[in-house]
């Protein structure tokens, strides 16, 4: 499980160190910071996939996405940084990115990688560093105290570590935080209009896990029955729709089937209505046969009817008890919802003078973090 998340200079995330439960909840007015921690996350995900630069390109390169906020407290002549990192109580992980060295090419703007590094324990420390990269040379610390070896000098500026050296025996710990982090999962704004993927009937093949956009919802739903927690889809589904009864037809390309009571005939994934097309894709999503290590639900409450927000509430606290669980949200009943359980930590987010900052929550009751320098 991670423990803490944290994020330095990315838009209103100054220096930002939060603390993660099994189940966090992050709510927080508009515009108090609650999009920028999510796609801080996704940034850091990003990494494993050797991606997190060209995600930086499409949100328009390092200079849009900067902290720019009041310098009170700023030494001057620091040099600029995006860093985004996390820790559990194995491992931990961070990246530093800033600009090139000044050239004659188009792509001065690109961020490039100054540092990364994994480490081991809850907190960096030189120590107990496990793999470090400084600019291109990533090398990992010997097991023999016989000094570093060199996994590469040449490593591409724009290529995180992480996502791009794969040595199980030189540095196992790098592969498994490679392939843990690229199972973790976000989920926001699935479609639900009339060409959504979700409506149409798809060729059926195994699916433990949901599409980014739905389109093998019918699939998973199936999987879920044959290999997961059927009893738990079917509980959410009554607690949802009192009354209703949820089939796949696999009869050809598979399709959802949704009996509801006053209906003579199921209704075909087509026709379902908006709000409840979402719920079944929620369900699908969280009682996922393969759950990751984390995932990050951004505003799940839209297009959901209010009295749809508990039932979404208790089964998202069935899926915390399979898997770490990060949800972002504005709607009252589900946040109270979410709120009474003892096993969500609720993080409410403020903003002042720029700045995102946790409520209760003082630079001495924050998390130990330490930033790798460069």
């Amino acid at each position: 499980m991670l423990r803490v998340v944290a994020v330095n200079g990315y838009r209103s995330l100054r220096d930002l160190v939060l603390p993660l439960a099994p189940l966090t909840l992050v709510t927080g007015a508009n515009g108090s910071g609650k999009t920028s921690l999510y796609r801080a996350l996704r940034l850091l995900a990003d990494a494993a996939a050797n991606s997190v630069v060209a995600s930086l390109a499409r949100e328009g390169g390092l200079r849009s996405t900067l902290w720019a906020g009041s310098q009170k407290g700023v030494t001057l002549g620091e040099p600029v940084a995006l860093r985004l990192g996390f820790a559990g109580d194995v491992y931990g992980y961070a990246i530093d990115l800033g600009h090139p060295i000044p050239s004659n090419s188009a792509f001065v703007f690109d961020p490039r990688v100054k540092r990364e590094s994994i480490w081991h324990g809850p907190v960096y420390r030189p120590r107990g560093a496990m793999v470090e990269r400084r600019n291109n040379l990533v090398q990992t610390m010997s097991a023999d105290d016989d000094g570093p070896v060199v996994l590469t000098e040449d490593l591409a500026d724009t290529d995180s570590m992480l996502g791009s050296i794969a040595d199980p025996m030189r540095a196992p710990e790098m592969l498994e935080i490679r392939e843990a982090v690229r199972r973790w999962r976000f989920y926001d704004q699935f479609r639900t209009d009339s060409d959504a993927p979700a409506r149409r009937p798809q060729i059926g093949t195994y699916s433990p896990v949901l599409a980014d956009d739905g389109g093998n919802l019918a699939a998973v739903l199936q999987t879920i029955v044959e290999i997961g927690d059927r009893d738990a889809l079917a509980a959410t589904i009554t607690d949802a729709f009192p009354g209703s009864r949820l089939t796949v037809d696999t009869d050809g390309p598979f399709d959802v089937r949704f009996a509801q009571r006053g209906l003579t005939r199921p209704l075909r994934g087509a026709e379902l209505s908006d709000g409840t097309l979402r719920y079944l894709l929620w369900s699908a999503a969280l009682l996922t046969p393969r759950p990751p290590q984390l995932m990050v639900l951004n505003e799940p409450e839209n297009s959901l009817h209010p009295d749809l927000l508990e039932a979404l509430a208790r089964l998202i606290l069935v899926a915390a008890e399979r898997t770490q669980v990060v949800v972002v949200s504005h709607a009252p009943p589900l946040i109270a919802a979410l709120a009474a359980s003892p096993a969500c930590s609720h993080v409410r987010l403020r903003k002042e003078d720029g700045e995102t900052l946790v409520d209760g929550l003082t630079r001495l009751d924050a998390p130990r973090w330490q930033w790798p320098s460069r």
